[in-house]
């Protein structure tokens, strides 16, 4: 397997928001965005073996973990 983390140093995810960040359209910008991004980004991980994880302290900032099989299933 192979693993990537992307971390940023942004506002972070509230707790209650963590559970849906991957659901279809879920979004808590008021203006632009749809809410698709991080939901197609776990469909095509999950398709392709992988998981992607999200660890966040609000004000702090959040971690992204995408892991990969090294051979396709």
């Amino acid at each position: 397997r192979i693993s990537v983390s992307i971390t940023d140093n942004g506002t972070g995810i509230p707790e209650e928001n963590l559970e849906r960040i991957f659901e279809p359209f879920f979004t808590t910008k008021e203006i632009g965005g749809t809410g698709l991004g991080l939901s197609i980004t776990y469909g095509i991980v999950q398709k392709l073996g992988g998981q992607i994880d999200v660890k966040s302290t609000p004000g702090e900032g959040s971690c992204f973990t995408v892991t990969l099989p090294l051979t396709h299933p």
